[in-house]
């Protein structure tokens, strides 16, 4: 494993709120980070900071070994993002929206990448319907077939088995374990579905009020807070909040 990504001292403000506060961390090749906290822990903020969406007002941030304020734009093409809250344009079709990304992001072989992609996430029968038509889950599986379109070498998912039916959950999460173990990929996911999110992550970061309280493989963290699984370390750490 090397490093991908390493996060040192990222603060941010907005008002005279501090919402993230000296927030350090390292992503390896083949590593799964799951970032928990309850809601307005500054998890989506702290992801839209590593896509460059936000800036922050201190701190550093290294892909691959560059500096990504300095090379934001030749690094992002190595980056993949999906989130609930991100739209595609509802006038296109499925398979269209997907040809426009793959133009966006340089694809070799656009039609063979969608077709494997679309089968993988289980839209191939989808590609002919117009966007307005899927439902919460299909979209947010568009979503995942378009953050993977680059092949990017890490993924940052924000809610990304959000809407998605109990058969889906399971399959999607497979996925994202075989990309890291096999392909080698990082992965940073935000997740309230605790029990699946144990089964596939392997380190943890744990965010209340942007300030990290745990951060370390699942085994350094459960260890740490004298926990045996993820939704008892959840309560005893943010205690009875919302998910």
């Amino acid at each position: 494993m090397h490093i991908l990504l390493k996060v040192k001292g990222i603060y941010k403000i907005f008002g005279k709120k501090e919402v993230l506060k000296n927030i350090s961390f390292e992503l390896s090749s083949g590593e799964i980070l799951g970032i928990i906290g309850p809601n307005g822990a500054g998890k989506s903020t702290l992801l839209y900071i590593l896509l460059g969406i936000i800036t922050p007002e201190k701190g550093e941030i290294y892909y691959f070994g560059k500096n990504f304020f300095h090379e934001r734009s030749s690094i992002l093409k190595k980056v993949g993002f999906a989130s609930q809250y991100v739209s595609l344009p509802y006038s296109l079709t499925v398979k269209e929206n997907l040809m426009v990304f793959s133009h966006l992001y340089e694809v070799k072989n656009p039609e063979r990448k969608i077709d494997e992609l679309l089968r993988l996430f289980k839209l191939k029968d989808k590609e002919r319907v117009l966007t307005r038509a899927l439902s919460s889950g299909e979209m947010m599986r568009l979503n995942l077939v378009r953050a993977n379109l680059s092949d990017p070498e890490i993924l940052l998912l924000d809610e990304p088995t959000a809407g998605l039916d109990p058969e889906y959950v399971k399959y999607i999460g497979d996925i994202f374990k075989a990309k890291a173990e096999k392909e080698g990929k990082a992965i940073i996911l935000t997740s309230h579905q605790l029990g699946e999110l144990e089964r596939i992550i392997n380190k943890i970061l744990l965010l209340k009020d942007g300030v990290i309280l745990g951060y370390g493989t699942l085994n350094e963290v459960f260890q740490k807070f004298s926990v045996s699984h993820l939704e008892e370390l959840y309560f005893k750490v943010f205690g009875d909040v919302n998910l």
